[in-house]
């Protein structure tokens, strides 16, 4: 990101910014579920408070009332899970276990596959990465095909544990297609077959995908399994991996309503009762001497340690809870909100929409875009302190896409889920037309790596303990964490 030294923003080149062609409105359609701070104020800095709208779920969504009540109905029965001999050991074990089969079974797992309960996506992947057998002639790491187009969620830990090949994707849906089933030929006929294709089930950028099941079958043809990242797929469709022929899914509980600090890594056991444990210690073991360790198989050889009973309870009510909902009604909900959303940035002066097919079928609720004359950061920090809006900037941590498609300097990601009203869609789409007619009407700066308000007025919520706005609060230290933003100059 571009550090400012004038404090005071320029609306660019004065463009009005009216819309043409303008589709329907959606402000009448209604949230398909409650979601917990549906109707928190927010205070803006023109010293007015208006309801929060949450455009950020594809990050974190918030988390169901439904689950909610389970974690509140749940909390007063936790107890040591596993081990413990006590009544309300013996619930939480049961609780924990059964929250296990909930999760598998909300995502279609075979009657052989195994349902971990990790921490998110991350650690699922990462977890799986260890577990890819090596090469049975050479001994050497097992090969990965990923391509470019992957959260690094999916990217990194191929390139760190396994011998990984990044393929660039293609222009259109069925190029790519071609390039990955060229791809795994090539390894096969060379002798150098992949072990596993590792693909995203939904793009966090773009919402966009490829068919699953022609994945799948391309893998499978030449000897590889499949892994699929499904933290933005499941929140969104339906899935399964009995129907699609997917090996492995990894996805996480807080893009799935569930903010508990739970995740899942669902698939087939060979592969994960040979790894090696991902974590040494209690739980995971048999028998322990001091000379050598007998480890467990199943989910409990990469369990080790007290597992987070309440994340899983709260994983499983959200699964629960999706599948309760036609999938048809869920499709229709965040298609007519997404269409709504492309469309009336497009017919915005100066919005670009970004795409990485053009031929993608069928996208979730992600949609991302630039406002040209100004820093994807600066439309974040707008959007958030003069309409109440919460959206995404940067670059995703999806480097490598984003630079091929030539958005280095980041964009703005805006996305919608289940819990999401049509009014604030149309909120988000009325705040960018102003921006461009009239550019901001704070004063912003970047400090530390994040566009702020100069000397926002904004108060922290009561009871926070918080002394002051995070972006200003911690000097020093989110230029360090902040690793998805772009580059500074």
């Amino acid at each position: 990101m571009t550090a400012a030294t004038d404090t005071t923003t320029t609306p660019g080149d004065g463009s009005a910014g009216e819309l043409t062609a303008e589709p329907g409105t959606v402000g009448p359609i209604a949230p398909l579920l409650p979601v917990v701070g549906h109707d928190t104020l927010v205070p803006l800095v023109d010293g007015r408070q208006v309801t929060y709208s949450n455009l950020d779920v594809a990050a974190s969504a918030p988390a169901l009332e439904s689950v909610a009540q389970r974690v509140a109905e749940t909390l007063p029965l936790y107890a040591s899970v596993h081990r413990g001999a006590g009544y309300l050991s013996q619930v939480s074990t049961a609780l924990y276990e059964a929250s296990r089969r909930a999760i598998g079974d909300f995502v279609g797992a075979r009657a052989d596959d195994l349902t971990l309960i990790t921490r998110n996506t991350t650690d699922s992947l990462n977890l799986l990465a260890g577990c890819v057998p090596a090469d049975p002639v050479s001994g050497a790491p097992g090969r990965v095909l990923v391509l470019d187009v992957e959260h690094h969620a999916n990217l990194l830990p191929w390139q760190r544990l396994t011998d990984a090949t990044v393929l660039t994707g293609g222009a259109t849906v069925a190029d790519t297609l071609a390039q990955v089933r060229d791809e795994l030929a090539g390894g096969a006929s060379a002798g150098r077959p992949y072990a596993l294709l590792a693909v995203t089930g939904a793009s966090n950028v773009t919402g966009e995908s490829l068919p699953l099941a022609e994945l799948a079958g391309a893998a499978h043809a030449h000897g590889a399994r499949v892994v699929l990242d499904g933290a933005q797929l499941v929140p969104h469709r339906r899935f399964s991996l009995a129907d699609s022929g997917v090996d492995y899914l990894a996805f996480s509980g807080h893009k799935t309503y569930a903010p508990y600090g739970a995740g899942a890594l669902v698939g087939r056991r060979d592969w994960l009762d040979a790894g090696t444990p991902y974590l040494a210690g209690g739980g995971a073991v048999r028998r322990v001497r001091t000379g050598t360790t007998d480890w467990h198989d199943g989910p409990a050889r990469h369990e080790a340690g007290s597992p987070n009973v309440i994340g899983a309870v709260a994983l499983a009510a959200a699964c629960e809870a999706l599948a309760a909902l036609d999938p048809a009604e869920v499709r229709a909900h965040e298609g007519e909100l997404r269409r709504r959303l492309v469309g009336g940035l497009e017919a915005i002066d100066r919005v670009s929409v970004v795409k990485v097919w053009d031929d993608a079928a069928d996208p979730v609720g992600v949609v991302t875009f630039t406002v040209t004359g100004y820093d994807p950061g600066l439309v974040a920090a707008y959007l958030s302190a003069e309409h109440g809006i919460g959206v995404r900037d940067g670059r995703f941590c999806a480097h490598p896409l984003l630079g091929r498609l030539g958005f280095d300097a980041g964009a703005v990601r805006a996305s919608v889920g289940v819990g999401t009203a049509g009014e604030e869609v149309e909120r988000l789409l009325a705040a960018v037309r102003a921006l461009v007619a009239d550019g901001p009407q704070a004063r912003y700066d970047v400090v530390d790596g994040l566009w702020v308000v100069v000397d926002d007025p904004r108060p922290v919520p009561e009871g926070s303990g918080l002394a002051g706005l995070l972006a200003t609060a911690a000097a020093g230290y989110l230029a360090d964490v902040a690793v998805c933003l772009p580059d500074e100059a």
